[in-house]
């Protein structure tokens, strides 16, 4: 087939260089892998920051990851535009200040902010994770797009170069989570991990500019005035996050935890993590209880174990040790084993609470799940469940597959009871219910009036066994130290509990449950 000369196409003409130097193979690794595991650090930091004022949900957990992949987006959008409208290099050293600048601001802000949107709706959550994330993330994501730009000198290689990129910020990221998950929040604050964050950027975006201005590229374009209104915005933000109000007595692995005073009782000590009341103790008195939960517990184990009576209780969950403190109390050579995976609370509990580990109290750092599992068939009386994170039983705690652990560690005769936190229209507290007793013959339920009836959210306690429950011994009890609360089973049980669903470890829906709307 002949061909004329215009069906001929011309050759492809050669790859056009980027404009600007590239920067040496090792600093744009460098600045690529920090500014990627920088991001994360901050997300990971975000949720201990957030959690004493709107929790440690399902809810802010996936609130912070959203927001840190909306700031990563637009921050990769925005760093792509510029580089392509300007030249990269003067533009790198001034994301990294500004991003320590923001980081350091982020403290105070969160923590006024916090006070004024504590315990708020999905909005609320939603503005705070904002406020503790997106800036700095937005500017830190900025970066690998202008350093990729500076690195494409010859187009024929841009597969690899931003493949390599990628993966290097990647392993930044990855690296970051590991190290701050594993090592930072378990040695480390919040303000300390998130300030010394903040001079590291500043630090190396200075040095950055200082390389870069040798190689005769600007460190910050504009005036001096401009730096230096930046580096005064830098100390007032470090600054104001010594005086910013904490929430925090001390920071656990897990916990914003602070232990205070009663006024209106020398000896009582109040115990706050994430700003929530969770346990109270009587130093003087380990045998007054004060919340009503606390009190239906000890009305159970006063019956199936009368005073004097030792027993073999297994706790999920440590906290304040009120109710291993009134079990030892009430019945000398009670063996009390806690499963508490928050080992800063263990401490904080001896250091604070009156906690004395020893004959008749043990205490395990670790997963209640997991050491359950590990325990002997048929070796204790009692099971006292009261883990909670933040306000919300952790879900796989509440499936019917740890409720056939915890019934493989009863005795024929022993007990399990329950503390769960639960509001209108009350699904969770119903799912619970169907699910223990999926797994246990008897059931019975704890709680005020109206809060059965749907009312006000409350504390619900479930008392479970295989062995028939003393109901009217219990009810007596109940009458004798908290009047307000109700003893509901049979029939009137079953019909609270309905057709609600049993919750299982593939499906376990507690904070959909628990959600009010």
């Amino acid at each position: 087939m002949n061909l004329s000369p215009s069906d001929v196409a011309d050759p492809p003409a050669p790859p056009a260089p980027v404009a600007g130097r590239a920067l040496p193979n090792g600093l744009a690794a460098f600045l690529v892998f920090f500014s990627s595991g920088a991001v994360l650090v901050l997300e990971t930091v975000a949720l201990r920051l957030v959690g004493p004022y709107v929790g440690v949900t399902l809810q802010v957990t996936s609130s912070v990851i959203g927001v840190a992949l909306a700031a990563i987006a637009y921050g990769a959008w925005t760093g792509g535009r510029l580089a392509d409208r300007r030249d990269p290099r003067p533009l790198l050293a001034p994301a990294l200040v500004l991003a320590g600048i923001a980081t350091a601001v982020t403290l105070p802000v969160v923590r006024y902010a916090g006070e004024v949107l504590r315990g708020g709706a999905a909005s609320a959550i939603l503005l705070l994770v904002a406020l503790a994330v997106f800036v700095p993330a937005l500017l830190l994501s900025a970066v690998t797009p202008l350093v990729v730009k500076l690195q494409l000198a010859d187009l024929r290689r841009t597969g690899q170069v931003v493949g390599r990129l990628s993966s290097i910020g990647t392993l930044g990221g990855i690296t970051a989570t590991l190290l701050t998950g594993f090592v930072l929040v378990a040695a480390l604050s919040s303000t300390v991990i998130l300030l010394a964050l903040a001079v590291s950027l500043g630090v190396a975006g200075l040095v950055l500019g200082w390389y870069l201005r040798r190689q005769g590229a600007a460190e910050l374009p504009g005036p001096g005035r401009a730096k230096a209104v930046l580096a005064v915005l830098g100390l007032v933000g470090a600054g104001l996050s010594t005086v910013a109000p904490n929430p925090c007595d001390i920071e656990t692995a897990y916990h914003c935890a602070k232990v205070e005073a009663d006024p209106s009782r020398s000896s009582g000590r109040t115990l706050l993590l994430n700003s929530a009341q969770h346990s109270y103790v009587d130093l003087a008195d380990p045998r007054h209880l004060e919340y009503a939960y606390t009190k239906w517990f000890g009305a159970v184990a006063d019956v199936i174990a009368p005073t004097g009576q030792r027993l073999d209780a297994l706790h999920l969950g440590g906290g304040g040790f009120t109710v291993p403190r009134y079990l030892t109390a009430t019945r000398p050579g009670t063996d009390n084993l806690v499963f508490e995976i928050d080992g800063g609370l263990i401490e904080l509990g001896e250091r604070e609470l009156g906690v004395h580990q020893g004959p008749d109290l043990r205490a395990v750092a670790g997963d209640a799940r997991l050491l359950v599992a590990a325990e002997s068939p048929e070796s204790r009386d009692l099971v006292v469940g009261d883990a909670f994170g933040h306000l919300v039983v952790p879900w796989h705690l509440a499936t019917r597959e740890m409720i056939a652990e915890v019934r493989r560690v009863l005795r024929p005769s022993g007990a399990y009871v329950q503390n769960v936190i639960d509001y209108p229209p009350l699904r969770f507290i119903r799912s619970e219910l169907a699910t223990v007793a999926a797994e246990f013959q008897h059931v019975a339920l704890i709680a005020p009036p109206e809060a059965i009836a749907g009312e006000q959210g409350s504390n619900f306690v479930l008392v479970a066994s295989d062995a028939p429950l003393p109901l009217a011994a219990i009810g007596e009890r109940l009458i004798e130290v908290d009047p307000r609360a109700s003893l509901v089973a049979d029939a009137e049980l079953d019909e609270f509990v309905g057709e609600a669903l049993v919750l299982t470890d593939d499906y376990a829906p507690v904070d959909q449950l628990l959600a009010t709307a």
